[in-house]
């Protein structure tokens, strides 16, 4: 469904500043909001993977849920990929610029590999359907595959650049106003998108396939297009009039994108309590996005909803998550803490899981909606409270090292998130082959089972005794690295 938050924020150093930054330009709040619209962008194209691909291949297609969501998260699993784009982006300026050259090449990537995969999609489906489960169908698997990793390295090159150019352009005091403002922009692009999405889509829930393949190609021409323009518009001009890297360049920066995966796990293995948040933070990464490969093809297959339907859950989704994000930050955590408002996000996420199963034996689309509503604003609670609290379980120094690892065992999370979640469901419907609810029942609970987990890790947390051993412990790691 939507993507994950760590895009915008697991980049974020606490870098020395020098003290010629101080006599450019300041960002305001008005290129914040226009940065905003290259991460409105990322969110209008994640609707396009997991809430219109995967939902096709399931539904209209036949293709197994395994299959669909394998192909479609082979992209996250390129997210090592940000380091070298990173590294590249620091050390290779294209046309004299650091990041924004990135941005656009790679969101022109992005489109193009976007309309290959439909396309690839469709011949699939087609050889499906002609020779069954032959090996020109599991060709053309493979070249879904390949499409979807070259997605996500294009997603890589432009993403990573740009969560670099958020520090680039920014002083540490305004800028968690600026990674606010652009996250938030990318839970108002997934709900923008899935409203226009669903406007260009079939609103029938039968259709024929050959008016669904053109109303698909068209929007993944239409979209994809609207993306880049979002990426041009986000960044013209502020690398150039903002930028503080040049100034920046004898500063020591530690950023995610210096940080290789065998790094990453030892900072998140450093000591028992970083092994123990590290662990929880995986449950619940896993646990939150596991109906991300299945809810669309749910709400087709159980409450026959069309493509243009299932596409505005997304909406739903969005939508609450904003408001959970605000209530959270504004009214949540200061009266409860931040860790008893993690724990109360993942244990509304495991309600909302259960209310998404009751949905289903009502047969009410309207009762699924609102459990997707529900669920987004459980999303928002335990992301913003999980966030906060991980900022404050580190010791400065490290904070910069120890965000960019969790972003990317995040990314590989959400990787194995969508291929659990699919093959939970292909598992499920052969254990309950007459009853579909059941099956989709499954696998969320599966959900509960894992924010359940994720709890139970969050309560053995000691939050002093992260402060006081984990320091030295990350610091070790991170020394013993550099020598």
């Amino acid at each position: 469904m939507a993507q994950n938050f760590s895009e915008s924020s697991s980049n974020l150093p606490l870098e020395a500043e020098l003290g010629t930054t101080r006599n450019l330009p300041r960002i305001g709040l008005l290129q914040m909001f226009q940065m905003g619209l290259f991460q409105m962008g990322l969110g209008i194209m994640s609707l396009l993977t997991l809430g219109v691909l995967n939902r096709v291949m399931i539904n209209e297609l036949a293709i197994p849920a395994t299959i669909a969501a394998g192909a479609i998260a082979v992209h996250q699993f390129m997210s090592p990929a940000r380091l070298w784009f990173g590294q590249m982006s620091d050390a290779k300026p294209i046309l004299s610029y650091h990041r924004t050259a990135y941005v656009w090449i790679g969101t022109s990537l992005l489109a193009i590999a976007s309309f290959l995969a439909v396309q690839v999609m469709w011949a699939l489906g087609d050889s499906v359907s002609a020779t069954g489960w032959s090996t020109a169908s599991q060709l053309w698997v493979a070249a879904l595959g390949v499409i979807f990793a070259f997605y996500g390295l294009a997603l890589s090159s432009s993403s990573t650049p740009f969560a670099a150019l958020l520090v680039d352009v920014s002083e540490e005091e305004e800028r968690s106003k600026l990674v606010g403002i652009v996250w938030s922009m990318l839970m108002v692009g997934i709900v923008i998108g899935a409203i226009t999405i669903s406007r260009l889509l079939p609103q029938d829930g039968i259709v024929d396939l050959a008016a669904t393949k053109a109303s698909i190609n068209r929007v993944f021409v239409l979209i994809p297009a609207i993306v880049c323009g979002l990426a041009v518009l986000g960044t013209l001009g502020i690398e150039r009039k903002f930028s503080r890297f040049k100034a920046r360049a004898g500063a020591e920066q530690v950023r995610d994108d210096q940080i290789t995966l065998k790094r990453a796990l030892k900072v998140l293995t450093a000591s028992p309590q970083t092994g123990i948040f590290f662990g929880f933070l995986l449950f619940m990464t896993v646990s939150l996005f596991l109906q991300d490969a299945v809810l669309e093809s749910y709400g087709g297959q159980v409450f026959n909803m069309s493509i243009s339907e299932t596409t505005k859950l997304n909406a739903q989704w969005g939508s609450g998550t904003l408001v959970g994000i605000a209530t959270t930050g504004f009214a949540i955590v200061p009266k409860l803490g931040k860790k008893r408002t993690t724990k109360l996000g993942c244990a509304l996420v495991a309600c909302c899981a259960a209310l998404l199963i009751s949905s289903g034996f009502s047969g009410n689309p309207t009762l699924l909606k609102s459990a997707v509503f529900l669920f987004g604003l459980a999303s928002g609670v335990t992301t913003t409270g999980a966030l906060s609290l991980m900022l404050d379980l580190t010791a400065a120094a490290t904070a910069g090292t120890f965000i960019g690892a969790w972003g990317l065992a995040q990314a590989m999370a959400r990787g194995f998130s969508t291929v659990i979640g699919g093959a939970a469901l292909d598992i499920s419907k052969k254990v309950f082959p007459d009853s579909l609810v059941t099956a989709y029942g499954a696998v969320f609970s599966l959900q509960i089972l894992g924010m359940i987990g994720a709890i139970i890790l969050l309560s053995r947390v000691n939050i002093r005794e992260f402060q006081t051993t984990a320091k030295e412990a990350i610091s070790n790691v991170i020394q013993g690295e550099l020598d």
